[in-house]
């Protein structure tokens, strides 16, 4: 086993990894707007059954018929993401299903069945359930849609932060011994937190950039302007709290994943009292020369700021990339061990681990028990053992430092954006400000850009590593041809493309035909 995933073809592993990326990529672009629509339609619909008044209904109907589109679009490509688990990272299944398949197989079980059933109530049971039954299915639908995001991302956060599993020796695969150490981890609940609120930044903002169109265009102004006041004060919650959970999942990082917080601060040599990076001079285009025992250049940043993020302490200890490649001992007097130290360790476990397996074979059950001791001393660096250059612990830093700025950054516009709207909606004429107007449609692209450089940040930030500190990518990939992989990566690209103009010239048309209203604006 261990000879077969060391000598993987080096383009499998690669192309694999794009494959992944491009249609993580492209299914994100369609889950946030599903997740943050269901908000605002929810919303809407409860307006209506709380005042009957038939303007919020159509209102509802014409910001459901959004919803949908987008909806299906998110479905063909979540099913493909998850088929490619099997199908790139067979290893990867293999030796995790045990673990990794649960949430999935909850997912698509209970989520989407139930936010698949309730979808359709709330699209053809208008005339055909009460209008109470309707609003609990409209509820239910994003409900169903949030339930089913729950899953994935505990599944994702169970390979950025492993906890209630324990390695079989006898079958080669790590098993579950606790399902709610897994499906309630901090990680997961903080990492779920995060990016649902995330979520429905972007559909607020696509609520405000759509009815802003509406007021450029002089048209549909009372739907505009409500849908605004309900958008506006969303996305500002929403922006609000996804920086407060952002800190929280900071300290996260900080705790299970030290290289990943080290990259994005492009922080070379650790310490206490450790400044927040606001930008620094960090070539985007190569990895830069850690070792040098320098920072970057023209570095600007906000003091003790990072070990606030990291420890809770504005005097906290954080360590650096060369901290955690050479070794460092930890405030409490721990000591970590270097990078070459886990590889020796984890080398060990491998061939413990293999002389294990063949006492067992010989019947040799004093050799087995000692040997698998001696595995069972040296586990938690198993997966050390396939690297072979600890400098490829380090994962890029230019993508991870200016994706994290990118996120944040953006952020920060966000509460500045919504807080002028809701300023302007609620306190002033939202319709004279033509430069808030041109600024809520710019605002979309923006939001998508903030989100994806989120998941940039959480993927990029984890490699080399599948699973965190078990599993590295070259020993989870499937044994396949590097060609079979390439040709089916551009086939899934004009695919993609294609589903997302498909998509886009939908939604355009939609929003230039308008809402039907049943009863004329007065």
């Amino acid at each position: 086993m261990q000879n077969l995933l060391l000598n993987i073809d080096a383009g499998t592993i690669d192309w694999s990894r794009a494959q992944f990326a491009l249609t993580a990529i492209y299914h994100w672009l369609f889950v946030p707007l599903t997740l943050g629509l269901a908000v605002i339609m929810g919303i809407m619909e409860t307006c209506y059954y709380r005042t009957r008044k038939r303007f919020w209904k159509d209102a509802s109907k014409f910001w459901q018929k959004l919803f949908g589109i987008n909806f299906a679009m998110g479905v063909a490509t979540g099913l493909i993401l998850e088929f490619e688990f099997g199908t790139n990272w067979s290893n990867y299944s293999w030796i995790v299903g045990d673990i990794f398949g649960a949430p999935l197989a909850i997912e698509g079980i209970v989520a989407f069945f139930m936010e698949s059933t309730f979808v359709a109530v709330m699209y053809f049971g208008w005339k055909k359930v009460s209008p109470g039954f309707h609003l609990a299915s409209t509820w239910l639908t994003g409900l169903g849609a949030t339930i089913s995001a729950w899953w994935i991302l505990v599944a994702n956060a169970w390979m950025q932060h492993p906890v209630g599993c324990e390695f079989n020796p006898d079958t080669m695969r790590h098993e579950m011994v606790s399902f709610w150490d897994v499906a309630l981890s901090p990680y997961a609940v903080d990492k779920f937190l995060h990016t649902v609120i995330s979520a429905w930044i972007i559909g607020a903002v696509f609520c405000v950039a759509v009815s802003c169109w509406y007021l450029l265009k002089k048209r549909e102004t009372k739907l505009a302007i409500e849908s605004i006041k309900i958008g506006a004060v969303v996305g500002l919650v929403a922006a609000v709290g996804a920086a407060l959970t952002g800190h929280k999942s900071a300290y996260d990082v900080a705790q299970a994943q030290p290289m990943k917080l080290a990259a994005m601060e492009a922080l070379y040599n650790g310490g206490t009292d450790q400044s927040l990076t606001i930008i620094s001079a960090v070539n985007p285009f190569k990895q830069p020369d850690y070792t040098n025992e320098e920072e970057p250049a023209l570095k600007i940043s906000v003091p003790n700021v990072l070990s606030f993020l990291a420890t809770n302490d504005f005097h906290g200890y954080v360590p650096g990339i060369n901290d955690l490649l050479n070794g460092y001992t930890k405030p409490d007097g721990t000591r970590e061990p270097s990078a070459d130290e886990k590889i020796e360790r984890g080398q060990i476990a491998i061939t413990a681990l293999q002389n294990y397996r063949l006492a067992r074979k010989n019947k040799d059950d004093a050799e087995a028990q000692a040997q698998l001791k001696l595995f069972r001393e040296n586990e938690q660096y198993f997966g050390y053992g396939y690297v072979k250059d600890k400098h490829d612990l380090v994962p890029s830093v230019p993508i991870n430092f200016y994706a994290f700025r990118l996120m944040v950054g953006l952020g920060c516009l966000f509460i500045l954006f919504f807080a002028i709207v809701v300023f302007y909606v609620y306190k002033k004429d939202i319709t004279k400000p033509r430069w808030l107007l041109v600024s809520a449609i710019v605002m979309v692209p923006l939001a998508y850009i903030a989100s994806e450089s989120g998941w940039l940040v959480a993927e990029f930030g984890r490699q080399p590593w599948t699973i965190q500190d078990m599993l590295p990518t070259w020993a989870a990939v499937s044994n396949l041809h590097s060609s079979s992989v390439m040709l089916t990566f551009f086939i899934f690209l004009a695919l993609f493309t294609t589903m997302l103009a498909v998509e886009i010239s939908i939604l355009l048309k939609q929003i230039k035909k308008g809402p039907k209203m049943e009863v004329e604006e007065r």
